[in-house]
């Protein structure tokens, strides 16, 4: 899906760079720039400075009929959601989905892109699809009307489309007519950008003098409040030189600031931080999944880093992937960043264990030698500790306390039997 763009010469350096970070803004893709060997010896002659700003790209509007159709859907609606996507984060569409959502009574949730849009908001029941906890999977359930806003409804927002009621009226928002009912039956399409979208949405249902209390009431709102994942008991895996990862991943959210950035490596381990742990905003929240693979979580966290060194970054990887972008650990020594690398280490790719194992396949492959993190991560500069037990968590808060750099590299030995919830709906099918 990446394109290529090229550094043609130094006279050109600046001008093809600017091309390609437009080309990477305007089409939301990957773009990797060329820089030739010869070019990147040479010298960039002054001027690139006076370069003027290319002209900003207006956000499309939605046409008045489809707008008019979704608030006569929305307006019919008793349990009104609110689904938003990556779409609607980048158009900054938290205040008027908000602000909608109040007029109808509804309630909010995102998919695993854009966790952290709606923190803070009591009505928002977090992620929705495989990440969501058990409360808020049954009460997504429940929706008559869903507005999807900027997200694709694909198989892991929507449970393989079991997560949402087979009877409700689904609308969906995006700017881009072909993503309309991509991956899930959609009843009616509202192509335009999302946060005009939704403002227009406010003004036609203000017009209308709508005011109802629709799917809120205090009880729903004690069941909202106690049917996080912090909330959700768990019968404690733990033994005396294993730690369950979900109480590892509930003590961290607790020790650690909340003005974090979370980047999150694929895997196994990847639903206990993704859950578990909150975040302050959608930009508090890099999710490397895109590409399926493994390895990733490192290096992003590193430029998310480096972008917001104002907060603690929290880079969660699983062993496999820790092992992949091992020479990342030297990098993040170097640039002297406050980041805690946290190794959920089960010895094994555990996806493929827990998937591969129950079907009697060997599993010689994706099992290997147990790693001590800790003493890797102090030869290049950072701190280490190994974690086998809740107490062992302390170092973290000492950490913090002294200042938080180096970096921290927490080698967290997880028991390997605890299966994550969303596997087994990420499994279905294969």
């Amino acid at each position: 899906g990446a394109v290529a763009e090229r550094t043609y010469g130094p006279q050109t350096a600046v001008v093809d760079a600017l091309r390609a970070l437009r080309r990477a803004r305007v089409e939301r893709r990957p773009v990797v720039l060329m820089l030739p060997l010869d070019v990147q010896a040479a010298t960039c002659p002054d001027g690139g400075e006076h370069l003027s700003e290319p002209p900003a790209l207006r956000a499309s509007r939605p046409s008045s009929e489809a707008v008019c159709e979704a608030a006569d859907a929305l307006l019919r609606a008793e349990r009104p959601l609110i689904i938003a996507g990556r779409g609607a984060r980048d158009a900054g569409a938290r205040e008027p989905l908000e602000i909608l959502a109040d007029m109808l009574g509804g309630l909010l949730a995102t998919s695993a892109v854009a966790n952290g849009l709606f923190s803070g908001n009591p009505w928002a029941l977090g992620i929705s699809g495989g990440f969501a906890s058990p409360t808020s999977a049954e009460i997504i359930g429940q929706a008559d009307v869903v507005l999807g806003a900027g997200v694709a409804l694909n198989m892991w927002t929507t449970r393989h489309g079991r997560l949402l009621d087979p009877q409700a009226t689904v609308i969906q928002i995006d700017h881009d007519p072909d993503a309309i009912g991509a991956h899930h039956r959609t009843d009616l399409a509202v192509v335009g950008d999302v946060a005009e979208s939704a403002r227009a949405l406010v003004a036609e249902i203000g017009r209308r003098e709508h005011h109802g209390s629709g799917w809120r009431s205090p009880r729903l709102a004690e069941q909202v409040t106690a049917g996080t994942w912090q909330s959700t008991p768990f019968e404690d895996a733990s033994t005396d030189t294993r730690i369950d990862p979900r109480a590892l991943s509930l003590q961290l959210d607790g020790l650690l600031p909340l003005e974090r950035t979370l980047a999150i490596d694929s895997g196994h381990f990847m639903g206990y931080p993704a859950m578990y742990l909150r975040v302050p905003d959608a930009r508090g929240f890099v999710f490397t999944q895109a590409f399926q693979a493994v390895g990733l979580g490192l290096a992003s966290a590193i430029g998310a880093a480096v972008a917001r060194p104002d907060r603690l970054t929290v880079a969660a990887l699983g062993d496999g992937g820790a092992l992949i972008g091992l020479s990342e650990f030297e990098t993040a020594a170097r640039l002297g960043l406050r980041m805690l690398i946290v190794i959920y280490n089960d010895s094994a790719y555990g996806a493929e264990v827990h998937h591969f194992g129950p079907h009697g396949h060997p599993l010689d492959l994706v099992r290997f030698p147990d790693v001590d993190f800790a003493a890797l991560g102090r030869a290049v500069g950072l701190r280490g500790a190994t974690v086998r037990r809740v107490e062992d968590l302390a170092v973290v808060s000492d950490w913090l306390n002294s200042g938080g750099v180096p970096g921290l590299v927490l080698d967290a030995k997880v028991v390997p039997t605890v299966v994550a919830e969303w596997l087994e709906e990420a499994f279905r099918g294969h």
